[in-house]
């Protein structure tokens, strides 16, 4: 039975600046710029109350709350302080795995300090990056990564609760499948079409349904609605794919200018992936017309991409595809995925991660 911490911090971008500036403190802020064209990177917990989220165009979380401080964000900072946060996670176990910068996978189970009480160990870890950092965490503990992460935000913020094995299946029977991590709005609305309400609905259905309902994915649904998860904390994990993208701060509806724009989010995935000595096979545009909708178009090669203009022409084609736009375009987008290492000569896929963006 092993024993994994989920630790998460809490409103993390919003919470360093109310750090480092006192005048801020107790206030309702979003990190994010206040532009007509602006979007919350991350909202407080004052800012929060007022319904303010992530993602949310910055017109209309000063409409929810006028009283809201925008402040521009400082990915350095952010950067160096989850820095300071794995170095404490690392004084107790080398199995690590980062899911971004603010939260991350530990594998306690046999941990450096030899600790047998995974409760204790994640009260400590606590203390420690309050006392390095200044800043709260919560935390979750149970048997398994889908178990822990969900603990996690019960108690949040600055909180920690535990799923044991005696009570993890009923906690997931109780849960409703749209707040099951890895179950996005429209796995959530397929689910709902099929009667599938709660993790007791998903129980109820065979591996052969979930399968033939929803491919790879089944398997993982079958296991956690019976309080099973098998993966494994992965130190090693890289990237699944890699993206940039941009909102510009005028709609385009000129093609010309659209591929124009594309050249820049192309040359940043391409200088990502020389850097790291991993190629890519397939490459994705994303488009978010002016009234937010938004649409996608992919294309995968026979062979990894040798070169950027590669990449900036087969996004370019993908664009075409979309002319003449049923919108003005407020956002472009180009990820690259089907991911191998130079090194890999089997070629195998690697191990999901988060992207990046500009």
């Amino acid at each position: 039975m092993r024993k994994i911490i989920h630790v998460d911090m809490d409103a993390f971008y919003a919470s360093v600046e109310q750090r480092d500036n006192p005048e801020l403190r107790g206030k309702p802020l979003a990190v994010g710029g206040a532009a007509a064209r602006g979007v919350v990177a991350a909202a407080s917990y004052e800012a929060r109350k007022f319904g303010i989220h992530s993602a949310m165009p910055s017109v209309t979380a000063a409409r929810k709350c006028p009283e809201l401080i925008f402040v521009k964000p400082r990915f350095e900072v952010y950067r160096a302080v989850s820095q300071q946060i794995r170095e404490i996670f690392a004084e107790y176990t080398p199995l690590i795995e980062p899911l971004s910068l603010d939260e991350a996978y530990l594998d306690v189970t046999e941990n450096l300090k030899h600790m047998p009480i995974a409760t204790e160990i994640a009260l400590e870890i606590r203390a420690r990056i309050k006392a390095v950092t200044g800043l709260n965490a919560s935390a979750g503990i149970s048997y398994n990564k889908f178990l822990a992460k969900m603990a996690s935000d019960l108690n949040k913020p600055n909180g920690q609760a535990v799923i044991t094995p005696k009570n993890g299946a009923a906690f997931v029977e109780g849960l409703a499948v749209k707040k099951f991590h890895g179950v996005g709005p429209a796995t959530t609305e397929k689910m709902h079409k099929l009667g599938i309400e709660t993790g007791a609905d998903l129980k109820a259905q065979s591996l052969q349904f979930l399968t033939q309902h929803f491919g790879k994915s089944g398997p993982y649904f079958y296991g956690i609605a019976r309080g099973i998860d098998d993966r494994r904390v992965r130190p090693d994990r890289v990237r699944k794919s890699v993206g940039a993208e941009d909102t510009f701060s005028r709609d385009i509806d000129d093609l010309d200018r659209a591929i124009r724009e594309l050249k820049p989010l192309a040359d940043k995935v391409w200088n990502y992936c020389e850097a790291k000595g991993i190629t890519a096979k397939t490459v994705t545009v994303k488009i978010k017309y002016s009234d937010f909708s938004q649409a996608t178009r992919s294309r995968t090669a026979a062979l990894p991409f040798s070169t950027c203009q590669d990449i900036l022409d087969a996004a370019s084609g993908l664009l075409e595809t979309v002319y003449p736009f049923r919108r003005s375009v407020r956002l472009l987008g180009v990820t690259l995925s089907s991911l191998t290492s130079d090194q890999d000569d089997a070629g195998s896929q690697v191990q999901p991660q988060l992207d990046f963006s500009m």
